[in-house]
């Protein structure tokens, strides 16, 4: 499971967490403009914007988990279990499989305002990556620093959705999401006042009681309010390493620790890693469960005019500064 989130300061920030069982081996990836870009029932893109994301490399494809491309466009995709339907392949529609949605988009597509467009003749088809990568049950938020949407694709159709708030995390669905946040319209960061009786004494002997009744579970539901009322009421500086840390702490608010969610045979969910762009400079920032100091990798960096994937496996241990 996992949850994706938008924040803007000066620049604009986006990222997500990847909270499974285990790893694919996924590396930071940056596929530059002239890296061809195959689509199944597409042709090829030979030309396009350069891309930097998250992702697992089958078959020299950058199958992305999360990326932002030089435009300042950003798209991750979540699990959905139980909830994506694709669909057969259409005559005179856009047939894209699911794991090549990302590149689709973003190869191409400079805003939210773009994206909406080619939406509008996209059809999600079932055709697997291959035979031992089935199709993975997927919905998806793509955000720029004016707006945020979330794409999914279920039986009734391909739903496009304005997303407010910028976050998304897994089931139920989007609009069923959102229209929890009713239940949670009393909290506040600020300190309560006796509303229960005025006949009773009571009083706060704590900080931080306006936030009571903020879910702490780990659902998916729970965590698309807790990520809704960190983001929604986060203060930060407009520096680089303030965004970039309090992005950090947003996310932190649903961390997965190993050994509180069991995911069978011994296995558990933690937060493999946790993504942090800064889409206007093009930096990609991350941590993994075993290392929290923060590792970036700047696209501008590399030569964006290439025909080759640059890939950047993750640093996994755990890096500590001593002071003495």
């Amino acid at each position: 499971m996992c949850t994706a989130a938008t924040y803007k300061t000066k620049d604009f920030y986006f990222g997500r967490t990847l909270d499974y069982d285990f790893s694919y081996g996924e590396e930071v990836t940056v596929t530059p403009r002239n890296y061809p870009l195959s689509f199944r029932h597409r042709e090829t893109i030979d030309k396009h914007y350069a891309i930097i994301g998250m992702a697992y490399i089958a078959a020299d494809y950058p199958l992305y988990y999360d990326a932002v491309n030089e435009k300042g466009l950003g798209m991750a995709g979540l699990n959905f279990p139980g909830n994506a339907c694709y669909n057969e392949k259409t005559h005179n529609k856009d047939n894209i499989p699911q794991f090549e949605f990302i590149p689709w988009i973003l190869s191409q597509c400079e805003s939210v305002k773009e994206a909406k467009v080619l939406l509008k003749n996209l059809n999600l088809i079932n055709t697997p990556f291959s035979k031992e990568m089935p199709l993975a049950q997927l919905h998806w938020i793509i955000a720029d620093r004016e707006e945020a949407i979330t794409v999914e694709a279920v039986r009734e159709g391909l739903k496009v959705y304005d997303n407010p708030v910028g976050v998304l995390t897994n089931n139920p669905p989007f609009e069923q999401q959102m229209f929890h946040l009713n239940n949670y319209m009393n909290l506040s960061p600020k300190t309560p006042q006796n509303q229960f009786s005025t006949a009773l004494p009571l009083h706060t002997y704590c900080l931080g009681m306006g936030a009571l009744g903020l879910p702490g579970d780990l659902s998916s539901q729970s965590r698309f309010v807790r990520a809704a009322f960190t983001k929604m009421n986060s203060v930060s500086g407009d520096s680089e390493v303030e965004s970039v840390s309090q992005f950090f702490h947003i996310l932190g608010s649903v961390d997965q620790t190993r050994g509180c969610c069991e995911a069978g045979d011994g296995r558990f969910e933690t937060t493999l890693y946790t993504s942090c762009c800064n889409t206007d400079k093009g930096i990609y920032y991350y941590t993994t469960y075993g290392n929290h100091q923060i590792t970036a990798v700047d696209m501008h960096r590399e030569n964006l005019e290439s025909a080759g994937l640059i890939r950047y496996p993750l640093i996994q241990d755990e890096q500590i500064r001593r002071q003495n």
